[in-house]
């Protein structure tokens, strides 16, 4: 009996090692590793960079929807690319809910595949790209260079259903949001600095009128009102319609700590942004966020890769895509 429980331990002390090994050498326990196509795609990751640069010296709001993509992908069960995938005849995809809507620029993503596909065929999967493109996305409009590990694989299926199970949406109450970035392993720092994002790009007014109509909401600055009602002049406005406000009117167009400035000042547009800055278990970091971009850009790097990580498929799982819309013929019908 001593003899075997012997083996036993040293056969865990083994496992215990070797899954240390892994890590120092780069290895993440999701299965994910740095440079993951240095051997079989070497130029992988800089051919995505080249085209994410090139897109956005075209069309400056790219670098808005691939930071926008990582967050309604990776947060909705897997880091899996399944919000690219079309509806098929029997499911509507996350792409096609309401909850993605304004979401736009997917062909853009196709356009860096195809780009990558001519120097390696069938080796990178749409979901690297999508990671990837956030990463230098976000270096596009000011933010920081934020190492991100690859090796994800491509499902095969996109569920509707799925979105409201794991996103979080802009008027639920900070402690469900808490709750669901917890879940994926983005404590309350990680939270306030991911929705930092919110610096750069716009909001429909479909998602303000509430907060205008019929009357104004007491908690927004009044200096800020008359700007929101010019831009929002309709109750009831188009979705097809171009109708939005900036984020941040100080710096749209750059990642910055000055939306942190703006919700300390009741100037966040969406309700999350409000409560955020308000709520006793966030409003410390956003104090401190708001005093130091240092701090804002820690925080938020390392919630990238933990949100880029959230379980991915990796090994033998999924599939790489031919083209990201669609999973391989095989897997077509499902």
């Amino acid at each position: 009996m001593a003899s075997s429980s012997s083996s036993s331990s040293w056969a865990l002390l083994f496992l215990a090692l070797f899954a240390l090994s892994n890590v120092s050498n780069g290895e993440a326990p999701s299965g994910l590793v740095m440079d993951f196509y240095k051997e079989s795609c070497p130029q992988a990751e800089e051919i995505i960079r080249e085209q994410v640069k090139l897109l956005y010296k075209r069309h400056k709001n790219t670098a808005f929807s691939w930071l926008r993509n990582l967050f309604h992908d990776c947060a909705v069960e897997s880091c899996d690319a399944s919000l690219l995938l079309d509806s098929t005849r029997k499911t509507i995809s996350e792409k096609e809910t309401d909850r993605s809507f304004g979401m736009r620029n997917f062909r853009y993503l196709e356009d860096i595949k195809d780009a990558v596909e001519r120097e390696c065929p069938g080796v990178v999967s749409c979901s690297d790209i999508l990671v990837l493109s956030a990463r230098d996305g976000i270096v596009s409009v000011g933010g920081p260079h934020i190492p991100l590990k690859t090796g994800r694989r491509d499902g095969r299926k996109s569920r509707a259903d799925l979105v409201e199970k794991f996103l979080p949406d802009h008027n639920e109450s900070i402690s469900s949001v808490l709750e669901k970035f917890s879940a994926m392993g983005i404590d309350t720092p990680g939270l306030v600095a991911l929705l930092g994002a919110h610096s750069v790009g716009r909001t429909h007014c479909v998602k303000l009128v509430h907060r205008l109509y019929p009357e104004v909401d007491p908690a927004l600055n009044p200096d800020h009102v008359p700007h929101m009602l010019k831009k929002c002049y309709d109750p009831l406005p188009d979705p097809k319609s171009v109708q939005y406000v900036r984020n941040d009117r100080g710096t749209p167009m750059k990642l910055d700590n000055n939306y942190y400035v703006n919700i300390l000042e009741n100037k966040g547009l969406l309700m999350v942004d409000h409560e955020l800055a308000h709520d006793p278990r966030t409003r410390p970091y956003v104090k401190k966020m708001a005093k130091s971009q240092d701090y804002f850009f820690q925080h938020f790097s390392r919630a990238i890769a933990l949100l880029s990580e959230n379980n991915p498929l990796t090994g033998e799982q999924g599939e790489i895509r031919r083209h990201c819309n669609l999973a391989n013929k095989r897997f077509s019908e499902d």
